[in-house]
């Protein structure tokens, strides 16, 4: 399981309550009793539980029921059901239900692209890239691995990609890539092409990992074929403008794997937060809220 440490979800929650919840000490009500069914709007694929119930519970109020994460239910089943105060319930709610929105888009977003990645080739990758909004970076990643993506990089001092930014400051790329290994030995090297030519040209390098840039489809597809034919174990990937809408055509072209930030960018996956005071009827664990 993807680690999100209780800071990243301590710092979430306090920065929308980071002394006190003003309406709820104007009203008097901290200490009233009260409960908190949480479910989807619509039916579809939820993430992000856990974290809510971790959230919860660092306010003090009581987890009485949580279901699993990363998987779709139906509109209006209750995916998690907290009792607590209303002071402690107020300050974490929104919080927690944001975090379930996003994790739940994101995510749902990466199973739908990889989805249709396996439609034009079953063995196809969904891989994303360091490119989230920035400050989120273990919650944008772990709900994209939920959905059944990869890490393309987490940031910059987990592998070596050599970009065109790079190689203006070189003037031989093989012995680039020469060096490249020599100085990471048990990492594999990766180098990004602009054209087919450059794709071919790097293939003859060396290298293990080749990036096609802004590629169509055709010219992956003429692209793949020219560089196995010369390095055969070489991995290819489809980066540049690959969403879900292209995603069955980059694979079925051949691409090993679909590098993508588009599953960050989204519509939030709507959880509704129903509260109740503790006396009024509150749906059973389970019960679907939506007729």
């Amino acid at each position: 399981m993807f680690a999100v440490s209780d800071s990243a979800l301590e710092r979430v929650w306090r920065e929308d309550c980071p002394l006190l919840d003003v309406t709820v000490h104007a009203l008097g009500i901290e200490a009233a009793p009260g409960r908190m069914a949480c479910f989807p709007k619509k039916a579809g694929f939820v993430f992000g539980i856990d974290w809510a119930a971790r959230m919860f519970r660092m306010a003090g109020a009581t987890v009485e029921f949580k279901g699993d994460d990363a998987r779709v239910y139906d509109a209006g089943e209750v995916v998690l059901e907290v009792t607590g105060t209303a002071g402690q319930l107020h300050s974490v709610y929104k919080a927690a239900q944001t975090v379930m929105e996003y994790a739940s888009g994101i995510a749902g977003r990466a199973r739908a692209m990889l989805l249709e990645a396996q439609k034009g080739n079953p063995k196809a990758k969904v891989a994303v890239t360091r490119k989230h909004f920035p400050g989120t970076k273990e919650i944008s990643l772990a709900s994209a691995v939920a959905g059944g993506a990869v890490i393309h990089r987490t940031g910059l001092s987990d592998s070596v990609l050599i970009f065109d930014q790079h190689r203006v400051f070189v003037d031989d790329v093989a012995a680039a890539l020469d060096r490249a290994a020599a100085e990471e030995p048990e990492k594999k090297i990766a180098i990004e092409a602009d054209t087919p030519e450059e794709a071919l040209q790097f293939a003859k390098a060396g290298g293990d990992v080749l990036q096609l840039d802004h590629f169509t489809p055709e010219a992956v597809k003429e692209t793949v074929a020219l560089v196995k034919a010369v390095n055969p174990k070489m991995v290819l990937l489809a980066a540049g403008g690959v969403n879900v809408e292209n995603a069955r055509a980059y694979a079925a072209a051949g691409a090993d794997v679909l590098v993508t930030s588009s599953v960050y960018f989204g519509k939030p996956f709507d959880i509704k937060m129903k509260m109740t005071a503790v006396g009024q009827t509150a749906p059973a664990a389970g019960t679907p809220l939506i007729a």
